[in-house]
């Protein structure tokens, strides 16, 4: 009998994306599967049909053959769907990877842990960019076997007889294929017949470690920053891990931060804001900027310094400085502070023009209140 197409096979156009073969094989699969389907011929049949069509259609170069040359293209054995190594069992483990766990790229079995550390800088230090010296307890590499596990190197490792140095083992269960952690050599694919005295066949010992790590300028409070390899040492010369250090910035008693930028509020006595003026004020670098203070400041008022800010991490930019001004009460009066002001509020009073936004506000209070008859 002349085999069927294999996009009919599969009820898929030929111009199928990868995941419409791919949704197509795997409702086809469920759907005949032997465990499903027991004493029933036509729907074995039917499932090595799709698994078939499926194997040569996944593959690019397959498919671009079949495309041109359809089934003559695989006589004599070029085909796929029998089963065997890079077959069906291997196709299966690829549609159901989630099922699996072998979807996506393997992590490298006993790889060493990440580690993370606290470290506490001041604004300045945030600033400006600084290093500090991390002093980090962890596992790195035993010298005594370079890392292998095996006394006197690497002769005493061999491969793992149970998984053939794969590290998982499988095992079909019903419908699915179940990959499991190799129980014989816990992952590593490696057996080692004499273990190294020092580390005991771990291939790392436990030892502090000195590092220095450089924080670059702008940093914010809350960055983490990472150190490729800088973790725990893997098992047997697997992989370390990073090393993640999270930045905090010590709140500073003159400044606060918003972004890149930085705040300063600057208190002014009650006759500055009015007849105006010059301050100094001090930047985040130790240096210091005059601001000039129109004479009628309100106060909330805030006076902008351009580039007096942080630096944007990755970027040229700078933030700026905001002064904001907040006008003070003055307290404790004495005797004849007291009569000069009283002297003022009368002539201010008298004159209405000394203060208009109270004068607006309390006019729209009087208006208000005449609405309402009272």
């Amino acid at each position: 009998m002349a085999k069927r197409d294999y996009y009919e096979v599969l009820g898929v156009q030929r111009n199928a994306t990868d995941d419409d073969l791919k949704r197509a094989y795997r409702k086809l699969a469920m759907q005949h599967h032997p465990d499903r389907n027991q004493g029933n011929p036509a729907a074995e049949g039917k499932f090595k049909e799709a698994n078939e069509a499926y194997d040569i259609l996944k593959d690019g170069e397959k498919r671009a053959a079949y495309d041109r040359y359809g089934h003559a293209a695989f006589e004599g054995g070029g085909g796929g769907g029998q089963g065997g190594p890079g077959g069906f069992e291997d196709m299966f483990a690829d549609i159901f990877g989630q099922f699996t766990g072998r979807g996506g790229q393997r992590q490298q079995a006993g790889r060493g842990a990440d580690l993370r550390q606290d470290i506490s800088i001041s604004m300045e230090e945030a600033f400006a960019g600084t290093k500090k010296t991390l002093r980090v307890p962890s596992s790195v590499q035993c010298d005594a076997c370079t890392g292998s596990g095996a006394e006197g190197g690497s002769a005493s490792v061999q491969p793992c007889g149970t998984c053939r140095g794969a590290g998982k083992v499988r095992s079909q269960q019903g419908f699915f294929l179940v990959e499991r952690t190799c129980p014989t050599c816990s992952g590593s694919g490696r057996i080692i017949k004499n273990p190294c005295k020092i580390c005991l066949g771990a291939g790392r010992v436990q030892r502090d470690r000195t590092l220095n790590v450089t924080i670059p300028a702008g940093v914010e409070d809350g960055t983490r920053i990472r150190l490729t390899g800088e973790g725990e040492a893997g098992l047997r010369g697997a992989p370390a891990g990073d090393l993640y250090v999270d930045v905090g910035v010590k709140a500073h008693p003159i400044f606060q931060r918003e972004g890149p930028n930085i705040m300063v509020r600057v208190p002014l006595r009650m006759t500055q804001a009015a007849l105006g003026g010059q301050i100094e004020v001090p930047s985040i670098d130790g240096g210091r900027s005059r601001v000039t203070i129109p004479a009628g400041t309100q106060s909330g008022d805030s006076f902008r310094l351009r580039g007096k800010g942080f630096s944007v991490l990755r970027n040229p930019a700078r933030g700026d400085m905001y002064v904001q001004v907040a006008v003070e009460t003055p307290q404790n009066l004495s005797a004849k502070q007291k009569e000069l002001l009283e002297a003022f509020e009368a002539e201010a009073v008298q004159s209405g023009k000394s203060s208009p936004e109270s004068e607006g506000f309390f006019a729209k209070v009087k208006d208000f209140w005449d609405g309402l008859g009272r």
